[in-house]
């Protein structure tokens, strides 16, 4: 990145061996710079400057830039006099003594160097004004570079938004700082030219340097900062200097005037209506930063007059009551309603607090006359965990409305300043901005930046100069409202509106900040409200009356609040379901009538399985050269259909196309899926010889079907099982699926699971149908990647341990409609395969957590028949006895194989191996009552791998025992309660195997450990 700051900077020239390859080269020179890349047609040799020369005459500084540039790329493309000059100023010559008259040349070389006095003819101090040139544009790129460090951003007057109370040494803040630069304060008056890379001049080209430095304080040092300079594309940079420096441009007109008054008003009265009210109530007020709402319904309107139809946002809880007021525009009867503790919602479920709730809503907007669609997507306390949330329900909307530039759906989020700062989603979201499979193409972020973080001291909270330094990672801008939704719309990338403002209150409204933050808050109880600075202002200038100011918008906002205070009374009218931010209209009833709770046939015919089988083992692009390994894979899954046999991966495949045939879209995402982490399910082909050709055959079933989309994410889990899961959100009618590289990685996405996932539908009446495929087992490979902590999984499920419930033939659907996520262990393909089509046949949709094998992947036995997965037959469970029963032992998924092995190879005679149903939780109580019933002498015990205190065991033991009415125990043989999920040592390991399968065979020496 190369910088001109004066002219005896330290320039940055090519090295010598570039410099060396392009000697004699005629070839256009492109040099990259701060405001990105430039290029210049090729020139044999500069001459000397004369007087006659343009830029002498004070007619182009751009002479000079544009030799510099050529020289740096090669130094002999200029004449020997701009050489020495160059090369003197990378030197770091003092102004004034970079420049040297050249040696005469030899006359044989044809280049004679004029003698100085030749040089300066009608002007006498050619350095000088060489130097004056390069220093003024120095000095107008430090304002485009640091002018934000000096603007007056803090409306209190008593902090630095950037924490820094020092002015960068390159800003003119005194005639003194002239010196820096090698100016006089007699050089005020003098007129220079304006390079091309700024517009603060407008329509004139050259101004007095007193003119320059007032325009550029005008444009960078005022009330706005602007952050852009690290972009590195010139477009970009040229695009956003001439929305900032044009003058005049920024200026709002008469009835911009008037309708930002207006919004003003509605923000800064609704809050002090829920004050009056409800003094003694949480709500989070937006007091401090009434400006937000105005800011956002300009964004969105400016964004309806570009195309856009519909704008999902997401925020924390501050300001959320206002901005479904006034931005989405939620009936205030229906917000009212919230506060009245004596009404009860209509609803199931748990039900959350008023500020976490979401919204839907389809209105005109009054600006542009154009209808949109605006949801505000709920969320928890976790302040920024909904960021991925939203990206992925945007995404899935620009999908399903083939929106593949994002012009129509776009996503907006709000943040706070501490969060933005300091939590690691925040990086993890921006990360998948530009990612193909997962961009947005643009969001507008607005952090709502009131200087303090619950109690913390933005000093305390970050490193950074700003909270918005993060946003630079992907070359976000960082400035003015209305300019952030043309951004937007112009280059469809991320934009950050910095709104730096207060909190009035503490962090609620119960909270008291002067224990923490005395002397700030002491100034804000002095600090007029902005509504009435801004009104005082207008009424000033004659753009509004005091009349109309009071009567015709503060009276008249109240009186709406009023009435709908009135009716918020209504016993009638609260229902969580009017909070609904993803509804799915049409999905849960029939010809106008509710669905049936019950699940069609999850089978498939055979010349369906053939088909699909077919498409699995085979490439269907000409031309197409696979990895020999590869061609080995699909000949063998050939071999398998032919058998009418599949494994674990060509059972998947067989339930994706059926499904994708079926019309139905399925997106798998997560780290290495397309080829998957065990090398097993081969996606995505790769041509061995083009790079990036690639073939997902899934998509060459049939010309009708859905598309199959399969990506790679990002190394993240938090951030892409977010995304995910808005993705999820937007329709029911696909099948959503991420795939943790090991189930334990989970650990890190554990907000999404507990917050969304566990407990969506309880708190926000919103159904989401993702599911989680999460590899799982103890196979001596260490602690980390064994367990996928299948313990908190289940102790997160609702069901009553203590209840058996009325058996019934619809059961089962009734348990997954009652359940807040499904949980299984399949231990057979035709398992795996059956599970993936019920989420899409049941009437409802509810999340699915699949602890996936892997060595059983490749397991030689871990084979399933077609025969099971034909339709009637769901291969939920078998039984297989292999003598007359004295015990009988219940395990899951790669347990299911050791067990019978054992029992196979010991000769074990006093032993029924009962394979539970695949299905955790809902608990199958009437499966396990039909099996105990058949042996009520037996025994029973619970064998998994998992160590006692860890898998299974305390979820089925009580519910077994509720089963059989707590008329027997249930035996445990595993591996003794541990901290760790897995030993480190393979030996270790196998002797702990050796010995708990040893266990439950033995009967007697079990009783007596017991």
């Amino acid at each position: 990145m190369h910088r001109l700051r004066t002219c005896a900077a330290r320039l940055r020239p090519l090295t010598a061996s570039q410099a060396a390859q392009t000697v004699g080269q005629q070839r256009p020179i492109t040099v990259t710079s701060t405001g990105g890349k430039r290029t210049f047609q090729p020139i044999r040799c500069y001459t000397a400057p004369v007087a006659s020369e343009p830029f002498l005459n004070g007619t182009s500084s751009n002479y000079v830039e544009e030799m510099y540039y050529a020289w740096l790329e090669n130094p002999k493309s200029v004449h020997k006099s701009w050489d020495v000059f160059f090369r003197n100023a990378n030197a770091g010559a003092p102004p004034g003594a970079a420049y040297q008259s050249p040696l005469r040349l030899s006359a044989a070389s044809g280049l004679v160097a004029p003698q100085l006095s030749s040089l300066v003819g009608a002007q006498p101090n050619v350095e000088k004004l060489v130097e004056d040139h390069l220093a003024v544009q120095s000095l107008i790129r430090a304002y485009q570079i640091r002018g934000h460090h000096v603007a007056q951003l803090d409306p209190l007057g008593i902090m630095d938004a950037d924490l820094d109370s020092c002015v960068p040494t390159d800003i003119i803040t005194s005639s003194d700082k002239l010196g820096f630069y090698g100016l006089e304060e007699s050089d005020l008056e003098k007129v220079f030219r304006l390079p091309t890379t700024t517009f603060i001049g407008g329509s004139e080209s050259v101004l007095p340097l007193k003119e320059i430095i007032r325009r550029l304080e005008m444009a960078y040092c005022q009330h706005i900062g602007v952050e852009f300079m690290f972009i590195n594309d010139l477009d970009q940079c040229q695009w956003i200097r001439q929305k900032f420096e044009t003058p005049g441009v920024m200026q709002f007109t008469l009835e911009e005037k008037r309708t930002l008054l207006a919004r003003m008003v509605r923000s800064t009265r609704f809050e002090e209506f829920l004050q009056k009210k409800w003094s003694a109530e949480k709500r989070f007020g937006l007091e401090g930063c009434e400006s937000l709402i105005p800011a956002l319904k300009t964004i969105i309107d400016k964004s309806s007059e570009n195309g856009v139809e519909n704008v999902i946002m997401g925020m924390p809880h501050r300001g959320r009551l206002n901005v479904l007021a006034n931005v989405i525009r939620k009936e205030l009867e229906q917000i009212f309603c919230q506060f009245d503790s004596k009404l009860e919602a209509a609803d199931e479920g748990s039900g959350d607090v008023k500020y976490h709730l979401g919204m839907y809503h389809r209105r005109i907007n009054r600006v542009t006359d154009r209808n949109i669609t605006l949801s505000l997507v709920a969320n928890p306390s976790h302040l920024e965990a909904v960021d991925p949330v939203v990206q992925g329900k945007t995404k899935a909307e620009q999908f399903y409305c083939g929106d593949t530039d994002g012009k129509r759906v776009m996503s907006i989020l709000l943040h706070g300043d501490a969060a933005f700062a300091g939590q690691g989603i925040v990086y993890e979201t921006f990360h998948l901005s530009d990612l193909p499979s997962y961009t947005t193409h643009g969001t507008v972020h607005v952090v709502v930046n009131n200087q303090i973080g619950f109690t913390t001291d933005p000093r305390m909270a970050r490193s950074s100069p700003y909270p918005t330094d993060v946003a630079r990672v992907v070359n976000a801008p960082i400035f003015h409202v209305n300019v952030a939704a043309e951004w937007r719309a112009t280059f469809h990338k991320d934009v950050v509106v910095d709104l730096v403002c207060y909190r009035r209150m503490g962090h609620n409204e119960m909270d008291e900040p002067m224990f923490t933050q005395p002397l700030m808050y002491k100034q804000i109880k002095k600090q007029k409200p902005v509504l009435q600075k801004y009104a005082e202002k207008l009424i000033a200038e004659g753009a509004v009356s005091r009349q109309e100011y009071e009567v015709g918008l503060i009276a008249k906002y109240d009186k709406i609040c009023e009435e709908a205070y009135a009716r918020s009374k209504d016993e009638k009218i609260l229902h969580i379901k009017h909070w609904l931010d993803s509804p799915w209209p049409g999905f849960f009833t029939l010809d106008g009538q509710p669905k049936s709770m019950s699940c069609p046939s999850t089978g498939l015919t055979e010349d369906n399985l053939n088909h699909i089988g077919q498409a699995a083992s085979s490439v269907p692009v000409e031309d197409f050269t696979i990895h020999g390994g590869l061609s080995r894979i699909l000949k063998g899954r050939a071999e398998m259909v032919k058998n009418r046999m599949v494994d674990w991966a060509l059972g998947e495949y067989m339930a994706f196309g059926s499904l994708l045939k079926e019309g139905i879209h399925i997106r798998l995402s997560g780290q290495d899926v397309e080829r998957g982490t065990f090398s097993h399910r081969h996606h995505v082909l790769h041509d061995q010889n083009v790079d990036k050709r690639t073939c997902i055959p899934m998509n060459h079933l049939s010309p009708d079907q859905a598309p199959y989309t399969v990506c790679n994410s990002s190394l993240s889990e938090y951030g892409v099982l977010g995304f995910e899961l808005g993705f999820a959100m937007a329709s029911p009618n696909a099948l959503i699926l991420w795939e943790a590289q090991f189930g334990d990685f989970q650990n890190t996405a554990q907000c999404i699971i507990d917050q969304f996932i566990c407990a969506g539908q309880a708190k926000w009446v919103r159904q989401n149908g993702i599911v989680l495929l999460l590899p799982h087992g103890l196979e001596g490979m260490g602690p980390e990647h064994s367990s996928a902590r299948p313990e908190r999984f289940l102790q997160m499920c609702n069901d009553d341990p203590d209840v058996l419930p009325n058996i019934t033939e619809d059961l089962a659907v009734r348990q997954l409609y009652d359940c807040n996520w499904i949980v299984v262990n399949c231990s057979t393909p035709a398992n795996y395969f059956h599970v993936l089509r019920r989420q899409i046949l049941l009437p409802f949709r509810k999340p699915l957590i699949i602890f996936t094998p892997k060595s059983l992947l490749r397991h030689p036995e871990a084979r399933s028949s077609f025969d099971e997965m034909l339709p009637g037959n769901a291969s939920t469970h078998t039984s297989d006895s292999y003598s007359k029963v004295a015990l009988v032992t219940v395990w899951r998924g790669l347990q299911d194989y050791r067990i019978r092995n054992a029992a196979a190879v010991g000769g074990q005679q006093a032993v029924t191996a009962h394979r539970l149903s695949p299905q955790l939780s809902p608990f199958p109580f009437d499966q396990v009552k039909a099996e105990t019933e058949r042996f009520p002498n037996a025994d029973l015990v619970w064998c998994q791998e998992e160590h006692k205190n860890q898998g299974y065991y305390d979820y089925v033991k009580p519910r077994i025992r509720t089963t059989t009415q707590k008329a027997k125990p249930v035996w445990y043989a595993g591996r003794d309660p541990a901290a760790a999920p897995a030993t480190g040592n393979k030996n270790t390991h196998l002797i702990e195997l050796r010995r708990f399968l040893d266990t439950a065979f033995h009967l007697d020496a079990f009783r007596d450990q017991q």
